[in-house]
């Protein structure tokens, strides 16, 4: 199973995203979802009984979350998700970036067009409908080999030039890690100052992140738009990563924290949707903020 996976909030519309990036998207199709209870739901979610709750979507065998809940938060572009496509992989790799631009492009935002980089060929960053931003990369295909799905974390606003301290952190949180690339800002950029990252990447638990500096002022950073997921195997696991990623004291509700950079992080035993299923237990898990696995049990 893997370990971190990024989850989208949806503002109610989750089942037509998942047909959008089903649509969009090569190779992705549904591998998992759950519903709310009819029962035991706050007052803001009970519009939610019976509906969809979240919808596991693989794309090219990387899974992301989405989550269908209420119009408080929605994603933004501090965390993006860079579709890696090589040529040495699909002899029609620049076609299919053209396909897949196209088909995330209706109602969307570009944050930078389709076109020719210094670092790319072909390259374009869009926030689609939803608010989900995609970079859409050719990759040389004589670079080291990275997976099609990387997801991106962007320091900007209150988080601008922590990328470098941030992925120290993370790599020193999480096992099976590597660095990747490192790329530096040479001059002062916007906000970014010599030495703040312009790219960098890494892995966690094996999987493969990238972060950078803006070199451009925002007015935004992280919230739980986008957050990820880590998939605990016990309690000990659970204690360990709430401890080192939850900050934000007034943030920490049901399993969800905010670590010092402001990234949201959802700590949950790897069986959550059964454990959640259990009579009571989506009661119980309400109450909580670190989840505890013997109480959603109720033992």
């Amino acid at each position: 199973m893997q370990k971190i996976v990024p989850n989208l909030w949806f503002q109610g519309n989750a089942a037509e995203g998942v047909e959008f990036y089903e649509h969009a998207l090569p190779n992705t199709h549904v591998v998992g979802s759950s519903d709310y209870p009819t029962e035991g739901l706050l007052e803001f979610q009970k519009d939610f009984a019976g509906e969809l709750l979240t919808a596991v979507l693989e794309i090219e065998g990387y899974q992301v979350l989405l989550i269908n809940a209420g119009e408080e938060f929605t994603p933004n572009p501090a965390i993006s998700f860079l579709l890696n496509f090589d040529p040495s992989r699909d002899e029609n790799a620049k076609a299919t970036l053209q396909r897949v631009w196209d088909r995330l492009s209706p109602g969307s935002t570009t944050l930078m067009p389709l076109d020719t980089y210094p670092f790319s060929e072909y390259y374009g960053w869009v926030q689609d409908r939803y608010g989900v931003s995609w970079q859409l990369m050719l990759t040389n295909p004589e670079g080291e080999p990275r997976p099609f799905v990387t997801p991106s974390l962007m320091f900007g606003g209150p988080a601008q030039n922590h990328a470098k301290q941030a992925v120290e952190y993370y790599t020193g949180v999480f096992g099976d890690t590597k660095p990747g690339a490192f790329m530096p800002y040479a001059d002062q950029t916007g906000p970014a100052g010599p030495g703040a990252v312009m790219y960098s990447d890494f892995t966690l638990e094996g999987q493969w992140f990238s972060a950078m500096d803006s070199g451009v002022t925002q007015d935004f950073s992280f919230t739980p738009g986008v957050s990820l997921m880590v998939n605990c195997n016990d309690q000990d696991e659970i204690d360990r990563f709430w401890e080192a990623l939850s900050a934000v004291p007034e943030a920490e509700q049901c399993g969800w924290c905010t670590d010092q950079f402001g990234v949201s992080w959802q700590i949950v035993p790897v069986d959550i949707d059964d454990l959640i299923k259990q009579p009571g237990a989506f009661e119980r898990m309400l109450t909580m903020k670190k989840l505890d696995i013997a109480q959603l049990r109720g033992d």
